[in-house]
């Protein structure tokens, strides 16, 4: 089958042949239907020895797609089923896989391999998409999860004002779930304006430009310092802005994925009480279920976040684009196109 391939730090993905996959006793094949480029994983591509990555892996956690063949031990599954994956693979026995959360088994791995016409994953990553859901519309449930366990976890209450640091797909998802779950304000914030028209069709009530006057600008946009600032872009130094902007004794989510380390004044958040938490990937169960649910339909719908969809031949090309500030947002491959 075809795939995008990763090969070193510094070359293009190239597309090339790599083995069918079969099936082992618990797992199932996906013929992919689409899988989205996460930023991720463009920080994989350049850092990839705390992921565990080497030559040859092909990436994309975020897919979904049909049902081809099944272990001998699955089921719980059908030839033809429709499915949504959930990445993180744990041993499927402990205590946390066992409530949902195999993100927090000891042995948890993030898988990857949708970058491709045909992937694998276990019978209990997988989850049936409703009906009226598009198979391809699937690979959101990823990210919708991941902004979702973020708002779960800054304990946001109806009524809340709320700013987002980083207008990519996570921060413009986060702002989906916001106005979703009842906050009053929800201002998001980028260096540029490109994602401005899509984060209101998202649900965000106001655009603030990133700058000298960030704090200034999120008061005035949410009537008043934000009660939850969350940083969606993990640059250095924006944990300190976010600590600057939110109320006193207001809260700070860190999610931006920062590697390297940062530099920030950490008495400027013991002045203001502030409450820093820290939010990555989600409940299986729960909110994984929950996302699946808001791609039926509603306000501010999340298909919005989608801005290209295209086949496994231009990925490379695509791939290092986005490395650059664009207007795309969230690109989809589909590799029945090609």
């Amino acid at each position: 089958m075809r795939a995008a391939i990763f090969d070193a730090v510094g070359s293009p993905l190239r597309i090339g042949p790599v083995p069918d996959p079969s099936p082992a006793g618990d797992e199932v094949v996906l013929r992919v239907a689409a899988c989205g480029i996460c930023g991720s994983d463009l920080h994989i591509t350049e850092d990839p020895v705390p992921f565990g990555i080497g030559s040859g892996f092909v990436l994309g956690h975020e897919f979904a797609g049909e049902v081809v063949a099944k272990g001998a031990g699955v089921s719980d599954l059908a030839i033809g089923d429709r499915v949504a994956v959930v990445p993180m693979r744990g041993c499927g026995h402990c205590a946390a896989c066992r409530r949902g959360d195999p993100a927090r088994c000891p042995d948890m791995v993030l898988i990857g391999g949708g970058y491709a016409e045909y992937a694998i994953a276990a019978a209990r990553q997988c989850r049936v998409l409703p009906d009226e859901v598009a198979l391809s519309d699937g690979a959101l449930a990823e990210p919708l999860s991941v902004a979702l366990h973020c708002v779960v976890r800054s304990g946001m209450k109806p009524g809340d004002r709320v700013a987002i640091l980083g207008a990519g797909p996570i921060g413009l998802l986060v702002a989906f779930w916001a106005r979703r779950l009842g906050a009053a304000r929800v201002v998001v914030a980028d260096l540029h304006d490109h994602q401005k028209e899509r984060a209101i069709a998202l649900g965000a009530t106001g655009f603030a430009l990133s700058g000298d006057r960030l704090a200034e600008n999120l008061a005035e946009l949410s009537d008043g310092p934000p009660d939850i600032v969350f940083e969606c872009v993990g640059k250095r130094g924006l944990l300190g802005a976010a600590v600057s902007g939110v109320r006193l004794q207001g809260t700070v989510v860190g999610v931006g994925l920062c590697i390297g380390g940062d530099t920030w004044d950490p008495f400027v958040a013991l002045s203001k009480e502030v409450n820093l938490l820290f939010s990555v990937f989600f409940d299986q169960r729960a909110e994984f279920g929950v996302a699946l649910d808001a791609l039926r339909g509603g306000p501010f719908a999340p298909q919005a976040l989608i801005t290209d969809r295209i086949d496994l031949s231009p990925v490379p090309q695509v791939f290092e684009g986005l490395r650059r500030r664009t207007t795309q947002c969230k690109v989809l491959i589909e590799p029945e196109l090609s």
